[in-house]
């Protein structure tokens, strides 16, 4: 029978520029522990509310650029927002957030994150004032059969 084991550890990346950073290796750096785990699932999670993290292109820094085109022409600074006390790009960063989320979930397989060839990591800075962002990972090892036994 097989045993499940939880791992929890609070991540931080540095400051970053509002855009949209590929942070995969990075991330990794900060959990060597995910080269352990034979099977399971990663979750990360950002614990604010105007960044955001999604999984997309990890080879063209062009995709990031053109993905900060167009969340900034869906959601324009120059909206006018009830919420506006801290800024005009307060409420925009709220949104972006929201659209691309602030968790990921991500299987393993033999000590690695299971991404496609050109999947990474991204950390989307939605503010112009980014600042140092903190992330818990959650790791489950033998989620699968753990899911099947039930």
């Amino acid at each position: 029978m097989a045993t499940s084991t939880w791992f929890q550890k609070t991540l931080s990346l540095p400051r970053k520029a509002r855009g949209c950073h590929l942070v995969t290796d990075e991330i990794l750096k900060q959990v060597p522990e995910i080269k352990t785990f034979k099977i399971g699932m990663a979750n990360f999670f950002i614990q604010h509310t105007s960044a955001s993290l999604t999984i997309n292109e990890n080879c063209d820094s062009d995709v990031r650029k053109d993905m900060e085109m167009m969340l900034n022409k869906l959601v324009p600074e120059s909206t006018k927002f009830i919420h506006d006390a801290e800024g005009d790009d307060d409420m925009p960063g709220h949104v972006k957030s929201s659209l691309f989320g602030v968790s990921l979930n991500i299987p393993i397989t033999s000590g690695s994150l299971n991404l496609g060839t050109w999947q990474g990591i991204w950390l989307c800075e939605h503010r112009n004032s980014g600042v140092q962002r903190h992330y818990f990972y959650r790791s489950l090892t033998s989620i699968f059969l753990t899911i099947i036994r039930e």
